[in-house]
This record gives C-alpha cells, sequence and structure tokens, in this order.
C-alpha cells in the first residue's frame, strides 16, 4: 500500500464519520469497502487489465488527489448544468456536493439522496447496494464504497413506467489544488418498470484539477426497462475512474449509450450479469479523444444462463496524440445454450500519432450459441474524399463530414433527441474546430 493509496483513503475516510453515514447500509458499505481497497493496489502497466492505460499523470501528481474541494460555489453554473429540452427531474452535484439551488426544485417520489432516504427506501438501499459489484476485481468501485458518504436511489415501482427523465449531473470547478469527488447512483427498477436516467458529467472551462471516482449500480427487475446515457464531458485537465455494474432478471432490457470526449485519463468498466433467462442488453458507445487525451473502456458481459441476447457496438475516432483503448469482453457460461451475442469496435485515426488499442474478446462454453465479434482500425477513405473534394468541397470540410458519419449512426438511433440536440454541437467544434465548418454537422 502506498503512501498515495493510503492518502486516497485516509483523507476521503474523514466523510465516514459524518451524519450521512448513520444510515446502516451506507456504514456497512464503508466497512467491506475499506477491507477490500486494502486488499488490492492501484494498477500498474503490469496489471493485464491495465497494461495499455498508464496512471502515472494520476500516481505521480505531487499534491495528490487527497482531499475534498473546498468550494462548492454553484454561481453561473446553471448553463452547463441544463440539458436543453429535456423533461427531466434534475439532480446536481458541484465538487462532490449536493447543490439544492440547480437540482429541480420539485422531486420524484422516486428520487432520494440516501442521506434523505425514508425507512422504506433505505430498505431498498440496505437489499441492493453493492450487490452487482465484485469489489477485489475493481479497485476504485473499493475505494468508492470505502470512502462514499451520500448517493442518488432511483426507484421505480412494480408495473410503473415513469413518463419524466432523471438526470444525474456531476460538475467540477477548478481549484487551488487537485480534489477527489467520489459519486455513488443506485438505480432499482421492480417487476415490469421502466425508466431512463441520464448521467452527465461536467466541467468548468478554467483548467481542471480532480479525481472523479462515480459509481454506477443497476438492478432491472423482471420485464423491466432501463434506458441509461453516460455522457462524460469534462475537461482535459480532469481523471475520471468508475464504471456501471448491471445486474438483469428475466425479460429485462438494459440499453446503454456511452459518451467519453476526452479528459487527461478516463476509465470506464461496464459490468452486466445476465442472471436469469430471457434478458436483453443493448450497449452502444462513442468516444473521441483528442490532444493528448486518454479514453478506456472495458466492458464485460457474462452470459450466466441460457436465451439471453447482447448486442455491444462502440466506435471510436483519436486525433492529434491522443490514445484509445477498447476491451470488450462477452462470457458465455456453461448453462448459457441460445445465447445471442455480438460485439462491434470500429475506430478512426485522424493523425499519425494518434493510438488505438483493441481488443474483443468472446469467452464461449457453450456449444449452442450464435455470437460474432470483430474490430476494425483505418483511417479517412482516400476515395471518398477524393469524391467529395469532386463535387467542390474542401479537404477539411471533407474530413468534417467523413469523420460525422462514421459515429453518426449511432446518435440518430438515440431514444432522446435531446441528447443527440446536446452532443451534436459538441460534436460540432470537435470535428469542424472552426464556424465554417461546423456548418457540415447537422
Amino acid at each position: 500500500m502506498t503512501d498515495f493509496q493510503n492518502g486516497l483513503l485516509a483523507v476521503n475516510g474523514e466523510n465516514l464519520n459524518k451524519e450521512n453515514a448513520s444510515i446502516a447500509a451506507i456504514a456497512t458499505l464503508n466497512k467491506s469497502g475499506k477491507e477490500s481497497y486494502l486488499q488490492q493496489d492501484i494498477p500498474t502497466r503490469k496489471t493485464e487489465a491495465w497494461k495499455y492505460t498508464s496512471l502515472y499523470n494520476f500516481t505521480n501528481n505531487p499534491d495528490g488527489y487527497g482531499r475534498l474541494a473546498e468550494t462548492f460555489n454553484s454561481e453561473g453554473l446553471d448553463s452547463i448544468t441544463t440539458i436543453p429540452a429535456l423533461n427531466a427531474q434534475r439532480v446536481v452535484f458541484v465538487n462532490g456536493q449536493y447543490s439544492a439551488e440547480l437540482s429541480s426544485k420539485e422531486s420524484l417520489a422516486n428520487v432520494v439522496r440516501f442521506s434523505e432516504a425514508n425507512e422504506a427506501q433505505q430498505a431498498v438501499i440496505a437489499d441492493n447496494l453493492d450487490t452487482a459489484i465484485e469489489q477485489e476485481k475493481h479497485v476504485f468501485a473499493a475505494l468508492n464504497s470505502a470512502t462514499v458518504n451520500d448517493g442518488i436511489l432511483v426507484h421505480v415501482g412494480k408495473n410503473e413506467n415513469l413518463k419524466t427523465n432523471i438526470q444525474i449531473t456531476h460538475i467540477t470547478t477548478a481549484q487551488a489544488k487537485p480534489f477527489t469527488v467520489t459519486g455513488r447512483l443506485l438505480i432499482v427498477l421492480d417487476t415490469g418498470a421502466q425508466a431512463t436516467v441520464v448521467e452527465h458529467f461536467v466541467s468548468t472551462e478554467d483548467e481542471q484539477n480532480c479525481f472523479v471516482n462515480a459509481i454506477t449500480e443497476a438492478k432491472v427487475g423482471a420485464n423491466a426497462r432501463l434506458n441509461h446515457y453516460r455522457l462524460q464531458l469534462m475537461q482535459e485537465g480532469s481523471i475520471q475512474i468508475g464504471g456501471v455494474h448491471i445486474d438483469l432478471d428475466r425479460d429485462a432490457n438494459y440499453e446503454s449509450f456511452q459518451l467519453g470526449l476526452g479528459a487527461k485519463i478516463v476509465r470506464n468498466d461496464i459490468n452486466l450479469n445476465h442472471n436469469v433467462g430471457g434478458s436483453h442488453c443493448e450497449l452502444k458507445g462513442v468516444y473521441l479523444p483528442q490532444n493528448k487525451q486518454l479514453i478506456d473502456f472495458h466492458s464485460n458481459m457474462e452470459h450466466k444462463v441460457a436465451n439471453c441476447t447482447t448486442n455491444e457496438v462502440f466506435r471510436g475516432i483519436m486525433a492529434d496524440k491522443s490514445k484509445a483503448v477498447f476491451n470488450g469482453r462477452i462470457h458465455i457460461h456453461p448453462d448459457a445454450q441460445k445465447t445471442l451475442a455480438e460485439l462491434s469496435n470500429k475506430n478512426l485515426l485522424l493523425s499519425d500519432d494518434a493510438t488505438i488499442n483493441t481488443k474483443p474478446e468472446l469467452e464461449i462454453y457453450a456449444d449452442d450459441v450464435r455470437c460474432a465479434h470483430g474490430a476494425t482500425i483505418a483511417q479517412l477513405d482516400d476515395q471518398a474524399r477524393f469524391y467529395l473534394q469532386s463535387r467542390g468541397i474542401s479537404a477539411a470540410e471533407a474530413d468534417v463530414m467523413l469523420s460525422f458519419g462514421f459515429i453518426n449512426e449511432l446518435l440518430e438511433n438515440l431514444e432522446l433527441d435531446a441528447i443527440r440536440d446536446l452532443i451534436r454541437p459538441i460534436l460540432a467544434l470537435r470535428f469542424g474546430r472552426d464556424e465554417e465548418l461546423m456548418k457540415h454537422i447537422g
């Protein structure tokens, strides 16, 4: 255990003595998380699951990240908090602290902070918190469990179709010294329930120096449907490491869109368990690092029983000297007959200095399955570029159109128009880099 690793635990461990930790479930979580964390080390390049992702800039920061933010001012942040045209119950945190000023004034009974949960809601938390996570395999999930002192519960009851979307926003602002934000979200959908949850990570434009450790757990009940968006839109100085852990019951449906626009380091682990027959996972993702950013997506689909399906598609575009890592694994257990699973990862390199390491995996121990996986790495097509230029389109304009077209297929299929409308102007800035080129992204 290094001084850096101890620092993360010791300083954030001050949270354990706060009033919010009086909820028995959180106290139990803190204890088990600390025990698991102390038995693990921060990953290095020698760790198989981290061999292409260096945490050097994280672990060798001379000031460390073992402190909380000093200021939580929400003034002037409303513009980056709001997702226009999204009908949503909004819960906002600024530098890890709940902001009543930026959150929706009228609250839904389905959404509550752990610290304000009533007796029935505390029972839901106690029954479901930390049940989808294997802490011994995820040191940063263990750190989250050890240090979290509050979180958000989204609970949708039996056969309830929640018409209002849920938006959970984490905003970070620059501080004098590096700091840590710990976020925990628990989503519980009972039998036949339906809900849409949007996780929204943003930061101010000033220089960032934060570490965001955000963990989401989703328990999707029988015949329930969860539509889940996770949007990483933070500035380049930030570091975000966390993940999503999902359990699916019989005939449950989990549909997710993951967006990574880059930070200094982004690592997102997605772990899903098909626990009962008939469940389906539809996982889509886009990552677009630039400059010297690094984005790492690791997904693991556990098909434990028969008659379940997974469709996973990730696309990435790497520019400048950026780096991306994609590792998608589909594990078919011996009893998982009649499984249908597909995994696709396609990548574009816009620079000779950009890097992608991709590793799609199928691990199959059943014989009556239909599975496929594949990955591609390419540059922009010269013939397509020539075709556009021959019709009066400049080389720069052609590159913007081809790059956007590469990922637009995934955006077009998003159910929420508001999310698509939020993302497109951001992509226009990313691809176009000047106002004249932005007109080619509609």
